[in-house]
């Protein structure tokens, strides 16, 4: 059952989802080589603590971390560890918050250095898909709606491979509600988007096959051919003409760009210009 919220209730879903925003545009700062997840992870709790919020993830099901922290051909559900990142790698950091009883929840794909101009298109492409996808979250739409424009961009556009076994979801006082929102699917299929229904929309999107295997710890997701993936997403109320993105990707895109050791992709393009 779909679950709507009231304006009042959006604008607390707002709060939480900023905060969000707010600490990945913090963990931005410090993203480099030789940093490990595991410590990312532990200023992830200390970010979210410090603003009387509970992290969504930890204890979720099992989950036992303050976020999932994917890197390379991790789709999701990566877990933080001792590793250290390295110049080139990829890494997409996806966290939530309870804060006033209402979750948010949503990712970001940083590179750090430079990990190629076929990996940067596709950071670039994934995340100009979310927007797509944002564009039709409209009331008197459908979900089908959202799920074709993200896979007709990215799939039949530019040849990726939208992951069919992990879905974007609803919101709200619990971190997954209905309706489940895929990255692929049918024009005019699927439930009504209705004013004020919340989402989590989140493609992710592999650079080769669209196939993927859980590792034997039931969480960890990887793309089967080993190949790159990338995975951006937004908290959006659906509204009557434009959707309401409650999250704020302006602040993380500020810390990325102010940070020399992570790549942009307006950099890796002035790079092979």
């Amino acid at each position: 059952m779909m679950i709507l919220k009231t304006n009042e209730q959006v604008e607390l879903m707002r709060q939480s989802a900023l905060l969000v925003s707010k600490t990945l545009s913090e963990i931005a700062k410090d993203l480099k080589a030789g940093v490990t997840t595991l410590s990312i992870d532990k200023k992830i709790g200390q970010i979210i603590g410090d603003h009387h919020a509970i992290p969504s993830f930890l204890h979720y099901k099992g989950y036992p971390f303050n976020s999932c922290i994917s890197v390379n051909d991790v789709v999701v559900h990566g877990f933080p560890n001792t590793n250290e990142l390295k110049e080139g790698d990829i890494v997409s950091i996806d966290t939530g918050v309870i804060l006033n009883g209402w979750h948010g929840d949503h990712a970001y794909t940083f590179a750090i250095g430079d990990p190629g101009k076929e990996v940067m298109k596709l950071i670039s492409v994934t995340k100009a898909s979310l927007y797509k996808g944002i564009e039709k979250a409209v009331a008197g739409n459908r979900v089908g709606d959202i799920a074709f424009a993200i896979q007709d961009y990215t799939e039949k556009k530019h040849g990726y491979g939208a992951v069919r076994e992990l879905v974007g979801h609803g919101i709200g006082r619990s971190l997954h509600e209905d309706p489940q929102v895929p990255n692929y699917g049918k024009r005019g299929s699927g439930p009504k988007l209705k004013e004020g229904l919340v989402l989590a929309i989140e493609p992710m999107i592999n650079l080769g096959t669209r196939e993927v295997y859980t590792e034997a710890d039931g969480w960890t997701v990887r793309t089967k051919d080993g190949k790159a993936s990338v995975h951006f997403e937004h908290d959006v109320c659906v509204r009557k003409g434009k959707a309401d993105i409650l999250s704020d990707y302006s602040i993380i895109e500020n810390a990325e760009a102010a940070n020399p050791n992570l790549h942009t992709y307006q950099q890796a393009l002035q790079s092979v210009a």
